[in-house]
This record gives C-alpha cells, structure tokens and sequence, in this order.
C-alpha cells in the first residue's frame, strides 16, 4: 500500500466512478484499475462494488475510505507545514466562484492577491454551489464563495454578506414603470428563466413563495448566468439575480432592475473550505482578502454606475 493508491481509491470513491476520477487525476483508467487492483489484492478484500452507473464502496471500502482520509490529511499536513515554515507567503490558491460573482471581483480579487501577496499565485474557476462544493470535497479548490450553503460538519463557513435580489425585466415587457419595487406575493405572477434545483438562487426563491404558500411560474431552467440575462434582454421572461450579475452585461440597457421586498429577498455568502483539510498559513490570508474584497464589491453601488436603469 502506497500514498499513491490511497489518494486513486479516495477520488474514486468521493467521485462514483473510474471514468471520472481519471479524468480529474489526469491518469488513464487502466491505470488507475490496476493501482486498485493491486491494493484490493494486497487487502484481500474488494473496495467497490461495479453497477451501471459507477461504483459503489463495499463495506471494507467505506471503513478503508475512513483511514485513508486521516492518512492523506496527516500526510498533507505534515507538507503544509513543512512548506509554510519554508516561505510563510508563497504558495498557490485555486478559489471556486459562482458565476454571477466571478466577472465582478475576479479582476480585483487578482489584483488585491498580487498586491498582497506577491509569492503567492492564485487562480479561479467558476462553477454552480452544488459543483464548488464537489470540487471542494475532492481537493480542486482550496475554497470557495457559495450562496446560502446548508451548515455541515464537512465544511468550514466565513459569513461575507447579504445581497439583495431584484427581479430583472426586459425595459418594454416588465411591470409598470411606476413600479419601483416587487412585493415577494407578486412575484409568482411573472414567467421566470431560472436555474434548476438544486442550484442556491432557485431553492432560495422557491423557499420564499413556499413560505407565503404561493409558486413559482417557471418559463425556463437555464443553468448559466450569462444566458439568462440575454433571455430576459431579449424578451423570453424574467429573472431574479443579485446586482452583481448585471455588472458589465451588454445587455443591462435593456433591463430593468427592482428590488423584491415585503419581506426583502436576499442571498447569504459565505467562504467555504473543507473541514477535513487544514487551513495553511496562506489559506488564512487568502480567506481575509477574498472577504474584504467581496465586501467591498458587492456593496450598495450607484445605479447608474452599473447601467441598469430602475424605473
């Protein structure tokens, strides 16, 4: 048994199958096979159970997937360590953002690190919460910004902020233009183009209506950001986003923006990191900088800044 085929058969097991463990590991399956053949061999027992879909552990595999956890985190510990005391601000930091955050504070996030923390490289991707957290179970991320995450003992939460939702409406297909804002109740009236559950903005208007005992009328289940801002831009319904995803859209001239209140419709976010993984030296500088700026960004802003003009 080597640290090689603990680490194969955990990404096996967190991601249900060889295909894409292989994938995400950049190793051909084959490979991988026989890594985990050779330790079922060396363990005499079998470690996963083949179905139509992936694998599923056996019982040895679940109690093996439990040793291998704490054995890899010790073992990564002991190099975090080794590297922090080596060079306290150097590293490298991959964040998880949700798209209707990223094209605002991806360009100021870079520039904040780079200012701070010039050792250090950070990159990001974008992802929906529910993909951020599967990245962030299987080490892709280092952390990652969620919206409204559901409190685990498999994560580590920094409440950032509350932003407000508005229902985004084409300029000449909306409410009336003396309509200044959109009571919760009313919302249901409006053909909406929304991502399907159980991405975070979907389930925190469906909550919402469920509370007052009303429903949502559902137009369109789109998954990307960008897409549902054109639809509406173009005509085809409403949405309801944050402020943020309008920032630098081609598309906000011809989109009006009002505030959903009675009661106000907001989105909690929050830095989330896998409790299982230590946090390193530069993983808790990183999480201070990445607040500031998401705070600072997704602050109250002019509306005519952001080119959304509310009626």
């Amino acid at each position: 048994m080597d640290l090689k085929q603990l680490e194969y058969f955990q990404h096996i097991a967190e991601l249900g199958s060889f295909s894409r463990a292989a994938r995400y590991l950049s190793v051909v399956q084959p490979a991988l096979s026989r890594q985990i053949r050779q330790l079922e061999l060396e363990l005499g027992q079998n470690l996963f159970e083949r179905n139509g879909r992936g694998v599923v552990l056996t019982e040895a595999g679940r109690r093996l997937l439990e040793h291998a956890r704490g054995i890899l985190t010790q073992v990564a510990r002991a190099r975090q360590d080794l590297e922090d005391h080596r060079a306290a601000d150097a590293g490298h930091l991959v964040v998880g953002l949700p798209p209707s955050l990223g094209r605002t504070i991806t360009v100021p996030l870079v520039a904040e690190f780079r200012a701070r923390l010039p050792k250090a490289t950070i990159a990001t991707v974008e992802g929906l919460s529910n993909y951020i957290l599967e990245w962030l179970g299987v080490g892709r991320v280092d952390c990652g910004i969620l919206y409204d995450p559901t409190p685990s003992q498999h994560l580590d939460l920094v409440p950032l902020c509350e932003e407000q939702l508005f229902l985004m409406s084409p300029r000449d297909g909306g409410p009336s233009r003396r309509v200044t804002s959109i009571p919760l109740a009313e919302l249901a009236k409006f053909p909406l183009i929304i991502p399907s559950r159980p991405h975070a903005m979907r389930m925190t208007v469906e909550h919402a209506l469920a509370n007052i005992g009303a429903r949502m009328n559902v137009a369109l289940e789109i998954e990307s950001i960008s897409a549902i801002i054109e639809l509406v831009g173009q005509g085809y319904g409403h949405a309801v986003l944050p402020m943020t995803a309008m920032h630098s859209s081609m598309w906000s001239d011809t989109i009006s923006a009002r505030p959903v209140t009675s009661p106000r419709l907001s989105s909690r976010l929050a830095i989330a990191t896998a409790a299982q993984r230590p946090r390193s030296a530069i993983l808790h500088k990183a999480i201070k900088i990445i607040a500031e700026v998401v705070r600072r960004e997704t602050g109250p802003k002019p509306m005519e800044k952001l080119k959304v003009k509310s009626a």
